[in-house]
Formats: C-alpha cells, sequence, structure tokens
C-alpha cells in the first residue's frame, strides 16, 4: 500500500483524487488544499472541490494560508508518506516538505514549455498542433523538476479550453496512477532551461480584443470562454464565434454581411463569423437580434 500526501485545489486536481481514492493499493494518508474563497456577487464562502471530495471520503483536510509557514511545514513533517502528488495546488512547497518525501507534479503541458499559471490557454493561444501532461520530480523551481514522464495530446483545430482540459484532466489521472506504481528517481530526465517557456495568470483585461487579427482573436475565444470571455470596448462580449478566413485586409470591426443567424465582421487580418454576443447587464442573445434592436446593419462597426 503506498501512503501519499495530495496537494491540489480546482477540479483537475479533484479528478485525479477521486482515481487515488478509488485506488486499492493507494492510501491517502492527508489532503492539502487551499481555503475556502468567496465565490459570486454575494461573496459565499465556498470550499475548493478536492475539500469536498476528500471530507466525502473521510480523509484528513488540511487548507493552511501559506504552506511555508513554520507551524505548518512541522504539521506535515509529522505524517508518514510515500510520496507527495501534486496537480494545480496554488502554492510552492518549501525545501522541508520537498525533502519529506519524493514529490511528483502533474503539470498540463510539454515541459519545458509553458512552465507557470496557464498552460492549458498558453497552447490554445499559440495554435499549437499538440498539448500534454508531464509528471515530474519536484525541485525548489516552478515547475522545473526533473521529468518523469510525459503523455501528449492531440489538439483540435476547434477546440475549446474546456474540453481540451478535461482529455487533459484525463490523460493525468492515467500518468498519475502509472508513476505512482511503476516509476522511480533514477529514470527521470533533466529539463532543458534553454527551451523553457513561461506563462501567467490569466486577468480578466486578457479578454479585451479590437479586431486587429482574427487568427489571433479566434485563439483567444477558444483559450477564454468562458473566463474572462473575449469582449470589445463597449463591453460587448462575443460569446459564440468561427475564424471565417485568415488572409484578407480591411477596416477593423466593420460588418461586412449578415444571414439571419450571424454577421461577418472584418479584423485588420482576416474576419470572422460572429454568432452570439451579450450586452452589459443583459442576457446571451443571436448577433442579428441585437444589432436589429441597436438598428446597425452593413458597413457599419460592431459596437
Amino acid at each position: 500500500m503506498t501512503r501519499i500526501i495530495f496537494m491540489g485545489t480546482p477540479e483537475y486536481a479533484g479528478t485525479i483524487l477521486e482515481a487515488l481514492i478509488q485506488a486499492d493499493d493507494i492510501e491517502i494518508v492527508a489532503v492539502y488544499t487551499q481555503p475556502d474563497k468567496p465565490v459570486g456577487r454575494k461573496g459565499i464562502l465556498t470550499p475548493p472541490i478536492v475539500k469536498v471530495l476528500a471530507e466525502k471520503a473521510n480523509l484528513r483536510v488540511i487548507q493552511p494560508n501559506r504552506l511555508r509557514d513554520e507551524a505548518v511545514v512541522k504539521e506535515l513533517l509529522t505524517i508518514p508518506c510515500d510520496m507527495i502528488i501534486v496537480a494545480a495546488y496554488g502554492q510552492i512547497l518549501p525545501k522541508a516538505i520537498l525533502d519529506h518525501a519524493p514529490c511528483v507534479n502533474l503539470h498540463a503541458s510539454i515541459l519545458p514549455q509553458y512552465r507557470g499559471a496557464s498552460p492549458i490557454q498558453q497552447s490554445l493561444l499559440n495554435n499549437d498542433p499538440i498539448s500534454g501532461v508531464t509528471a515530474m520530480w519536484m525541485d525548489e523551481g516552478l515547475d522545473t523538476g526533473d521529468i518523469i514522464k510525459i503523455e501528449t495530446v492531440s489538439i483540435g483545430a476547434d477546440e475549446m479550453v474546456e474540453s481540451l482540459y478535461k482529455r487533459l484532466t484525463d490523460t493525468a489521472v492515467d500518468l498519475t496512477l502509472d508513476v505512482i506504481r511503476n516509476w522511480n528517481r533514477k529514470s527521470a530526465v533533466k529539463q532543458n532551461d534553454d527551451d523553457a517557456t513561461h506563462c501567467k495568470k490569466i486577468l480578466k483585461s486578457d479578454g479585451l480584443i479590437d479586431f486587429s487579427d482574427a487568427r489571433e482573436i479566434y485563439n483567444r475565444y477558444r483559450a477564454f470562454t468562458p473566463w474572462p470571455g473575449i469582449f470589445i470596448d463597449s463591453g460587448l462580449k462575443i460569446k459564440a464565434m468561427k475564424l471565417e478566413e485568415e488572409l484578407s485586409s480591411g477596416t477593423a470591426g466593420m460588418i461586412l454581411s449578415m444571414d439571419k443567424e450571424s454577421i461577418v465582421v472584418q479584423c485588420g487580418k482576416g474576419s470572422l463569423r460572429i454568432i452570439k454576443v451579450q450586452a452589459p447587464s443583459k442576457q446571451e442573445t443571436s448577433v442579428v437580434d441585437y444589432l436589429n434592436g441597436k438598428r446597425i446593419g452593413c458597413g457599419n462597426p460592431l459596437v
């Protein structure tokens, strides 16, 4: 029986935790996750999905504000384990914890590509044909540890972040079980830091578009739907779109054509077919209905 301390916070981590709970040859001795946080306009204090799943399975749950605090580290060091599994936990592990047991991180990219906070979105922003999950032995750096194994996943031409997230999560589950059962530190391969790229935490402001490049905007739509979404200066959110073509040039933001269900908008390079929009404080609606209500037609800018 392999004794595991699990560290993770979002749904990605929760799915991995569920698989570990169900495994007959694995014992979860403690679960570390981020503190409960206020959610929504009413600020309702909400636990992470990992906490919900752990408590349902009657596991010990620990939610430190800072994993590096001396008391937190001291408590963890009293928990015997064979391995620490980390999946999107959201805090850096101090050296004392790294030394307590072999620590494995499941990172949703093909490392050393896309170290950091938003690797799945970054792969879509860059229109990559493949993504993957890397299992690595953790060190004190950010996603810099020696690579145990990489599993790759192809990305569909029109694939959205939620779909890719789900497929990478399923891949991470299988990879986690494989690493726990079959791998050791001697088989790992060092990362080439010269090839490393990094991705930042996504901000709401990243969703603002200016109709400069159709491909770039479409990739943002794929990466940022449902959050933060994409929107123009007026606050109008674009809720459903397709890439029309990538070669034309013209006046950015101009409505070129309209049918019963959609419009085509010119970008500085290429054009987009827009299907649904949402005005500030309004419900999502057909872009045609929205424009009819505004009395805006072809030859005018989308506002």
